[in-house]
């Protein structure tokens, strides 16, 4: 077997976004909502959602999930991959940033201390 190579922990892995993406929601507001002049009320009684959840989306608290993507793909007319590629984006950046910013030695104490005190899993093969 090959020996792989261990990238250096701040190096960017391939397909990570090196500038943080626009948030789908903030896409759907700014391309969607904003052009034809919907408010987030108006906007989300046509999508079938509740006003909070679109007001958390537009806000980037929420994720576009694929069900939300194939409504606004039905409403709006864009491909739901196309909203759900852009979310598929936003997280890998964020899950990037947080791994940046997080201590080796903090991390794998974490892990250590998470692992140790987790209980004893039975395995229904077990028997």
């Amino acid at each position: 077997m090959a020996s792989m190579a261990l990238r250096p922990a701040f190096q960017r892995p391939v397909g990570v976004p090196v500038r943080a993406p626009a948030h789908p929601g903030r896409l759907l507001a700014r391309y969607c909502l904003g052009p034809l002049a919907l408010s987030q009320s108006e906007a989300a009684r046509l999508l079938g959602l509740s006003r909070r959840r679109l007001h958390e989306l537009v806000h980037g608290q929420r994720t576009m999930t694929p069900d939300t993507a194939i409504r606004c793909a039905a409403l709006f007319g864009i491909d739901a991959g196309f909203w759900l590629t852009r979310q598929a984006a936003w997280d890998s950046h964020q899950a990037w940033r947080r791994l940046c910013l997080a201590e080796p030695t903090s991390a794998s104490a974490a892990a250590t201390a998470t692992t140790a005190s987790a209980a004893p899993s039975f395995s229904p093969l077990s028997r």
